[in-house]
């Protein structure tokens, strides 16, 4: 089963995820770590906890969630997995990264495409990859049954959702994401998001003003 530790990174206040298991694998998703001390920070924790990196995620490819990915496959030797939807959203970031005034070097290494409806492994862990487009084209979501939770990027947060007026992004099609790929999950997992606390299924299901179903 795997577990969770979260970083909250850069001026936009991103959370960076970390799942690792009980063999000493993890994988780093949405590295957003922009300044020097950030990645200090992520590097630390991992090798305090004798921990080796196997995979680097992005649920989408919005500047504050990629600022770290160059960094990250370079010092593990990783490559960047990304529903290919999400490709021009991975183009565009250094762009946006100028225009908010935060230039970054870019990820330039190949790329592996992760399909919905399939499993990336850690080890003997399995997430399952659900495709939640609305925020951007090729949002995903990550959900590990076992340990009861979802990575959401910014698809839901507590009390929120994601915003829809980026490039690429929709109001119907997010809402139609969270009510039929997070909604269906069970009411006790949480969620953890791409900006905020933890949440749960249940609780925003009765409570999220944008989204409620009750």
């Amino acid at each position: 089963m795997l577990s969770v530790k979260e970083f909250t990174f850069n001026p936009v206040q991103e959370n960076t995820y970390v799942l690792y298991n009980a063999e000493g694998l993890c994988c780093i998703i949405d590295p957003g770590c922009y300044f020097q001390e950030e990645k200090d920070e992520l590097k630390t924790f991992i090798e305090k906890a004798g921990l080796l990196p196997v995979l680097l995620l992005n649920t989408h490819c919005h500047l504050d969630h990629v600022f770290g990915n160059k960094w990250v496959a370079e010092t593990w030797g990783l490559l960047l997995h990304i529903h290919l939807k999400e490709k021009p959203v991975l183009d565009f970031a250094p762009q946006a990264g100028l225009m908010w005034q935060m230039p970054f070097e870019k990820y330039d290494g190949e790329l592996v495409y992760i399909k919905e409806g399939t499993t990336i492994s850690i080890g003997q862990d399995k997430l399952e990859i659900r495709f939640t487009p609305g925020h951007s084209p090729g949002s995903v979501c990550f959900y590990h049954e076992p340990g009861g939770f979802v990575i959401s990027g910014d698809v839901l947060f507590n009390m929120s959702i994601g915003r829809t007026d980026l490039p690429g992004g929709d109001y119907a099609t997010l809402i139609n994401s969270i009510q039929t790929q997070l909604f269906t999950l069970p009411d006790e997992t949480k969620v953890y998001s791409g900006h905020g606390p933890m949440t749960t299924v249940g609780f925003e299901k009765m409570n999220n003003p944008f989204v409620k179903m009750y």
